[in-house]
C-alpha cells in the first residue's frame, strides 16, 4: 500500500494525476472530506414514537441522486482502466464510504474471448480516508467535528492481493448473483473472508457492502465499500447506489479493455507498416521521424520509405493517405508495398506514380492519397522528382540557403486518368533534401504555404548555426524541425524524411562497355586491375579480378548487347555488371563433375555483400568488398 498525503492509499500501477498528488490543495481536500461526512445524511430521528419526517427523507434521496450523478460522471471521464478505477475510488471515498477495495479479474477477458481458468481476482486499488495532522489542524472546529473518527495509523481494511474464486464457493455465488449485498448478510459473512483472505476480517463495528462488477458478458471483479463505526450505517437504498457505481465502473472497464486492445493492434499495424530502420546507401545519409496526430488516434495514413536502386541510386518516398483509421493504415501499407515493388522494377518516378494511381483505384473509388517520389543518383549528382498532390520538398544548400523546389503539383493518387510529370534537378554534395507530409506545415492556425515558408526559414536558421562550411547533423535537424510545432499545431500525422547528399566524386568511379564475346572476362580483369592500382587498392586485386571474371562470364553467356562494368570507390569497393538479359542468376550447389555453377558460390564466399536487380532493360549483378583503411 502506498500512502498518499491527501487522504488515499493505493497500490500502483494506478498512476494518479500529478495535480492530485500535490500538497497545495490539501486544505480543500480536507474540507471536502468533512463536508462529505454529511453528504448522504442519515435518516432523521424524531421523538420516540414520532413518524419519520417526509421532507428530510426527500432531501436525503435528492442528495443520494445528486451523488450518484456526480460519481458516475467522474467514472465515465476515465479513458483507460486505471483512470476508471481511480474515478470510482475518488468518487466513493469519503462521500459514500470510508474505504474501498477494488478487485479485478486477472487477466481481464477482452470482448467475447473466453476467460482463462482459474478465476483469480487481484486487488487493483485500495483507497481510504486519511488526513494528516497538518490538514486537520487547518480545519475549523465545526469542520473537525464533521470528520469521521478514523485513526490515521489504523488499517481499516487489510486484504490479500490475490484471491482465487472456486466454483461453488460462497464468493462465487455472491458474484454470480450480481446484486450488491450487505456485509452482515449470510452469504457475505462467508464470502468476505474468501475475498480478503482466510486470516483477515472486517474490523468490528464497521459496515460493508460487497458489490460484484459485471461487464457485458461476465463478472470481471468486485468492489468492497466500508464505513467506520462512527458513520451512519448503510441503508437499503445504499445498495442501489453501490449497484449504480459498480455497473458504471464495470461497463467502463469493459470499454477500456477493448480500447486498449484496439490501440495495441493499431500500434502494431502502424509499426509494421513503417520501416524499422532506414538503409544507408552509398553517397547519401538518411534520417526520419514519424509522429501520430494524437495519443488517442495513433493510426494514420502517412508513410515514408527509402529504397536502394541499381547503380547506387536510392528512391525517396513520402505519402499520405486521407483519414485516420485502421482502413487508412491498411491502404497505406498496400500503397507502400506497391511502391517498393515498382521501385524494384526501376521504373521512372512518373511511371511509379501512374501505377500507384491505378492501384488506388482498384482498392476503391474513394481511396485517395498524395505522394512524392524522388530518385537520387550520387554519381550524376542529380535528383528526379515526381509529385502527386503532395507538398513540395525543401532543399537546404551547404551555404545555408533553403529552397522550396519547384516541382509540378500533380493530382492526388486515386483520381484516375491523370498524367504525372517528373523533373530532374541538381543535387549538390552537402545539400539536404527534406520530404514531409502536410501535418508538418498545415494546421487550424495556418495554411499550408505559410507553414512551408516557416519550415524554409527554420531550416535556414538552423544551417546558419552550423556555419557555411558544415551541414547540420541530420538527427538534430529533424528534431529542430519538429520543435517549430507549437500547441495546437498537431492536427494531423507527421512523416519526415531527410536525405543528406554526399555524392560520389568522378575520380571514384570507373565505367566501361564490354563486347559480349569470349575476350570480355580477360579485358574486365585488366581494367579492374588498373583502376585498383590508381586507387591504391592493389591488395584487393586478386579477389576482385576473380569475382569480376565470374560475373562477366555469366553476363556474356546470355547478353546480346554490350555488357557494362562499373567500379565505385566509397567506404567499400562496389562492382556492378549489367547486361540486357532479364533472367536473374541463382546460386546453386554444383556437382563434383560439373564444369559450371561455381561462380556465384565464389562471389557469396568472398564478397561482403552481393545481389542482383532486374531492370526494365535487363539486370545488374553487384558485389561489395571492404577497402580496409577507407
Amino acid at each position: 500500500m502506498t500512502e498518499h498525503p491527501t487522504s488515499h492509499e493505493g497500490r500502483q500501477p494506478l498512476a494518479a494525476r500529478p495535480q492530485e498528488r500535490t500538497r497545495p490543495r490539501q486544505r480543500d481536500a480536507a474540507v471536502a472530506a468533512a463536508a462529505a461526512a454529511t453528504a448522504i445524511p442519515a435518516p432523521a430521528k424524531g421523538p420516540a414514537g414520532a413518524a419519520p419526517d417526509p421532507q428530510a427523507a426527500t432531501r436525503r434521496e435528492g442528495d443520494r441522486l445528486r451523488f450518484v450523478g456526480a460519481a458516475t460522471r467522474r467514472i465515465a471521464r476515465g479513458i483507460d482502466l486505471d483512470e476508471i478505477v481511480l474515478g470510482l475510488c475518488r468518487a466513493s471515498v469519503p462521500t459514500f464510504s470510508d474505504a474501498i477495495l477494488v478487485y479485478l479479474r486477472d487477466p481481464l477477458p477482452v470482448g467475447d474471448e473466453r476467460p482463462v481458468n482459474p478465476f483469480v481476482l487481484r486487488l487493483r486499488r485500495s483507497d481510504r480516508l486519511r488526513l494528516t495532522d497538518e490538514e486537520t489542524e487547518s480545519l475549523s472546529e465545526t469542520e473537525r467535528l464533521r470528520l469521521p473518527a478514523v485513526d490515521p495509523q489504523a488499517d481499516l481494511m487489510p486484504a490479500a492481493e490475490l484471491c482465487e474464486v472456486r466454483p461453488g464457493s460462497a464468493l462465487a455465488e455472491v458474484l454470480r448473483g450480481v446484486r450488491p449485498v450487505f456485509g452482515d448478510s449470510a452469504a457475505a459473512r462467508v464470502a468476505l473472508p474468501e475475498l480478503l483472505g482466510a486470516d483477515r476480517s472486517v474490523p468490528s463495528g464497521h459496515r460493508v457492502i460487497l458489490a460484484p462488477l459485471r461487464g457485458r458478458r461476465r463478472v470481471i471483479g468486485a468492489a468492497v465499500f466500508l464505513r467506520g463505526a462512527e458513520r451512519p450505517a448503510f441503508e437499503a437504498n445504499d445498495l442501489l447506489v453501490a449497484a449504480q457505481l459498480a455497473t458504471h465502473t464495470a461497463l467502463g472497464i469493459d470499454k477500456a479493455v477493448l480500447y486498449g486492445r484496439e490501440a495495441y493492434i493499431a500500434d502494431e499495424l502502424q509499426r509494421t507498416m513503417l520501416p524499422d530502420s532506414l538503409p544507408q546507401p552509398t553517397g547519401v545519409k538518411l534520417a526520419s521521424r514519424y509522429l501520430p496526430a494524437a495519443e488517442t488516434a495513433r493510426v494514420g495514413g502517412d508513410w515514408y520509405d527509402a529504397i536502394p536502386l541499381p547503380g547506387s541510386r536510392v528512391a525517396l518516398v513520402v505519402g499520405d493517405v486521407m483519414g485516420h483509421s485502421m482502413t487508412s493504415a491498411a491502404i497505406m501499407g498496400q500503397l507502400r508495398t506497391t511502391a517498393q515493388t515498382l521501385a524494384g522494377l526501376d521504373l521512372p518516378p512518373q511511371e511509379v506514380l501512374h501505377h500507384l494511381d491505378e492501384q488506388a483505384q482498384r482498392l476503391g473509388s474513394d481511396r485517395m492519397a498524395t505522394c512524392l517520389y524522388a530518385v537520387y543518383d550520387p554519381v550524376a549528382h542529380r535528383i528526379t522528382v515526381a509529385n502527386a498532390g503532395h507538398p513540395p520538398p525543401v532543399l537546404l544548400h551547404l551555404g545555408g540557403r533553403a529552397e522550396v523546389l519547384r516541382v509540378p503539383p500533380g493530382a492526388p493518387i486515386g483520381v484516375g486518368g491523370v498524367d504525372f510529370e517528373a523533373v530532374e534537378l541538381d543535387a549538390p554534395a552537402g545539400a539536404t533534401l527534406l520530404l514531409y507530409t502536410d501535418g508538418l506545415v498545415e494546421s487550424r492556425l495556418r495554411d499550408v504555404w505559410t507553414g512551408i515558408e516557416m519550415l524554409r526559414e527554420r531550416l535556414a536558421a538552423t544551417a546558419r548555426l552550423t556555419g557555411p562550411d558544415h551541414s547540420p547533423p541530420l538527427e538534430a535537424l529533424c528534431d529542430d524541425v519538429l520543435d517549430m510545432l507549437g500547441p495546437g499545431d498537431r492536427d494531423d500525422d507527421i512523416a519526415l524524411l531527410a536525405a543528406r547528399f554526399d555524392g560520389i566524386a568522378p575520380s571514384d568511379v570507373a565505367y566501361w562497355f564490354l563486347d559480349p564475346d569470349d575476350s570480355a572476362p580477360g579485358r574486365a580483369r585488366r581494367l579492374a586491375r588498373r583502376a585498383l592500382g590508381r586507387w591504391g587498392l592493389d591488395d584487393l586485386s586478386d579477389s576482385v579480378e576473380l569475382l569480376i571474371s565470374e560475373v562477366v562470364t555469366n553476363a556474356v553467356r546470355y547478353a546480346e548487347r554490350p555488357v557494362t562494368l562499373r567500379l565505385l570507390r566509397t567506404e567499400t569497393l562496389r562492382c556492378e555488371v549489367g547486361d540486357d538479359s532479364p533472367q536473374l542468376p541463382r546460386q546453386r550447389r554444383a556437382k563434383d563433375m560439373d564444369e559450371n555453377g561455381r561462380g556465384l558460390f565464389l562471389v557469396n564466399r568472398l564478397a561482403r555483400r552481393w545481389g542482383a536487380t532486374r531492370l526494365s532493360t535487363g539486370k545488374v549483378v553487384w558485389f561489395e568488398m571492404p577497402t580496409g583503411g577507407r
